[in-house]
């Protein structure tokens, strides 16, 4: 009793470490019965070794000249009970997390004790030992440098065969336990981060570029997944349902986020595995077809998703070859990815924005499947006023499978509902702000700002280029002009080669102008409307904001006589409030919601993120407000207030200013 006493307050000395291994080397068999007293030695070794490691260097030395490891490892070897395998894996993780000498780490990852540990057959079907064990894995990759990584791999002439701690810790990246794949996910990026050309050579080899194929379609998977609960959601609502969307919207971005840092450690061909990947196995079949395709051989994923998922990659994925690649797919007929995925066209467009095979397109149907067809009228640019072309959207008999995905998204701003037009601008709206694309490519699609034309063309005059001279003071401004526009034809040639995609999309025979006046014909169409919410409202004049930030020498005149009829509309059906239920606080809604406009319009980010339009705010209308209700009316009131501020931000950046004189006017009348 008094020896266990004196040891047990002098437990931080070298003898006592010394009593410790000596009982272990002792042991010939682990059972039942002395379990617990190697359990409490391994722990106390490894408390005794971070101790040691941090106050007295001979406390190492006498592990090292002991080989402790290799006692472990014998220990492990003679476990009968799971118990053991449990309390080594957590006491060499401790060890490894908690030295701080570079030497110590060196000791511990030679002599292949480490691998050994890491190929040994645990018993997995323990949750955990799983637990543990991949811990461990965790626990040496946060010690991985180019010096230590060399000795936990094998190589054959300079070239790296067996990485074990890769190899098995891919193993479990599609575990379906969330904290499992976070950690594995962890190991990975530490052995990405290293720098390591060998390494770097081995995890872009056959067969471990599997791995980020997998990835993808697991992450595909996820994106099918997600749809599934869209869907549900739109047609049966539950008070559980927007917490769960908002999970798997949460996992699907950390996919992503995921992404990201695999392909900022630089490693050479990473980005192009990976790109070539979600194009491959998510865009081509499964997201551009949705627009419109049922693919009938598996899971559809809806419009409302895919457009939220076009998103979502191109703001956290920053890849200039899968943004570029993505623009210039936009420019392709629908017809192209529906041979792509084997999917067939249905043409029509259920109400809550999902693609849907349970109706037969009636001729009704067919009519709204080519409903947005564009076409535009570009007047001769000798007119009077230089080139001021009046551009007209209207509805052809064209087939829908040969409508470009770019005129889809242009279509859904004009015609389709709420929750369309407000994925349609988001996806303008990243595009605009995805700084891996070419600006020839935003220019191409028509969403290009005036003032990065007049940038580029003003210091291409600076530095004596004569192409930008003869640009900037012309009335032909136009990026394709000056050779550009060969970026386009260089992501033509890679689709049409590595993907097999060879239509040549007629956009691109059209003048450089003319994608620029269908959106701004859209957005100005899209003012016009009466049955979108005024957060929808707010995202298209934060998009036209960015395009037309300091002239209204593109605003005809017919443009501007549909702005000002649309905003005396607004504003009278908003006067008609003054014999509401809110007359008192009508004049501070207004200014309040005026400032919040101003606000968001001049900001340099939209006003919502992407995944909002998951969520889609429902609109209220006369017959929504039960009589007598107080609260309801308030709500359409100041509804009524967000559409009149919100649906004409153009008065902001000097277009019509007769129309604020208008609104001032008609307040007047309205309260006298």
């Amino acid at each position: 009793m008094w020896f266990s006493f004196w040891r047990s307050r002098d437990r931080f000395t070298l003898d006592h470490l010394r009593y410790l291994t000596d009982q272990l080397a002792k042991v010939q068999i682990v059972n039942e019965v002395n379990k617990d007293f190697v359990i409490e030695a391994l722990r106390s070794i490894a408390e005794l070794i971070t101790y040691g490691d941090q106050h007295d260097p001979s406390f190492f030395e006498f592990f090292m000249e002991k080989q402790v490891v290799a006692e472990f490892v014998r220990v492990l070897k003679l476990s009968r009970t799971v118990s053991i395998p449990l309390q080594l894996l957590q006491t060499v993780s401790i060890m490894i997390q908690n030295l701080r000498s570079e030497h110590a780490i060196y000791y511990m990852f030679s002599n292949e004790h480490m691998n050994y540990l890491i190929t040994y057959s645990f018993d997995f079907h323990n949750e955990e030992l799983l637990s543990y064990y991949i811990s461990f894995l965790r626990a040496i990759s946060g010690k991985l440098n180019k010096n230590t990584i060399s000795l936990l791999v094998k190589t054959r002439n300079d070239e790296v065969v067996s990485f074990p701690l890769y190899v098995e810790a891919i193993r479990f990246a599609f575990h379906e336990e969330n904290m499992i794949r976070t950690a594995v996910r962890t190991v990975t990026l530490n052995v990405y981060h290293v720098g390591d050309e060998c390494v770097n050579r081995y995890i872009t080899s056959v067969p471990h570029t599997d791995y980020f194929s997998n990835l993808v379609s697991f992450f595909r998977n996820q994106c099918m997944d997600l749809n599934r609960l869209v869907s549900e959601t739109l047609k049966n609502p539950c008070p559980d349902s927007t917490s769960t969307i908002i999970a798997a919207v949460d996992e699907i971005e950390d996919n992503l986020y995921y992404f990201s840092d695999v392909i900022s450690a630089g490693i050479p061909d990473v980005g192009r595995l990976i790109t070539d990947s979600i194009l491959m196995l998510l865009i081509f079949p499964l997201l551009l077809p949705s627009l419109r395709v049922v693919d009938a051989n598996d899971m559809q994923s809806g419009v409302v998703t895919s457009l939220y998922l076009l998103c979502c990659i191109l703001r956290i994925v920053k890849i200039k070859d899968l943004a570029n690649t993505i623009v210039v797919a936009l420019f392709y007929p629908l017809e192209t990815f529906t041979r792509f995925s084997r999917g067939k066209v249905n043409g029509y467009i259920s109400e809550f924005g999902l693609t849907s095979v349970s109706q037969e397109p009636d001729d009704d149907n067919i009519a709204k499947g080519n409903a947005g067809c564009l076409t535009v009228n570009v007047p001769n640019s000798s007119s009077s006023s230089g080139f001021n072309p009046e551009s007209v959207m209207s509805e052809d008999n064209c087939s829908s499978s040969n409508l470009a995905l770019r005129e889809v998204l242009l279509s859904y701003v004009t015609k389709g509902d709420d929750v369309l037009v407000w994925g349609s601008l988001s996806v303008l709206a990243t595009l605009l702000q995805t700084k891996e694309l070419d600006e020839s490519m935003l220019d191409r699609l028509g969403i290009l700002p005036q003032r990065k034309q007049h940038k580029k063309q003003l210091l291409q005059a600076l530095v004596g280029e004569a192409s930008g001279e003869e640009q900037l003071f012309s009335s032909e401004n136009s990026l394709m002009r000056d050779g550009s526009g060969c970026e386009l034809d260089v992501y033509l040639e890679k689709i049409k080669e590595q993907y097999g995609l060879s239509f040549l999309p007629s956009d691109f025979l059209m003048s450089p102008r003319v994608p620029r006046f269908q959106v701004l014909d859209a957005l100005v169409s899209l003012f016009c409307r009466s049955n979108i919410s005024a957060e929808t409202l707010w995202d298209g004049g934060w998009l036209l904001r960015q395009l037309l930030p300091y002239s209204e020498a593109e605003f005809n005149s017919h443009h501007l006589e549909l702005l000002q009829v649309s905003y005396k509309n607004s504003a009278t059906a908003l006067v008609k409030e003054v014999r509401g239920f809110w007359p008192d606080l009508l004049i501070t809604v207004l200014c309040n919601e005026w400032r919040k406009c101003k606000k968001a319009m001049e900001s340099s980010y939209p006003p919502k993120e992407p995944k909002c339009i998951l969520f889609p705010s429902q609109m209220l209308s006369s017959e929504d407000i039960p009589e007598g209700s107080s609260f309801a009316a308030g709500e359409k009131m100041h509804e009524l207030v967000k559409v009149c501020t919100y649906s004409l931000p153009v008065i902001f950046f000097k277009v019509h200013y007769s129309i604020h004189a208008n609104t001032v006017g008609l307040f007047n009348s309205g309260f006298s």
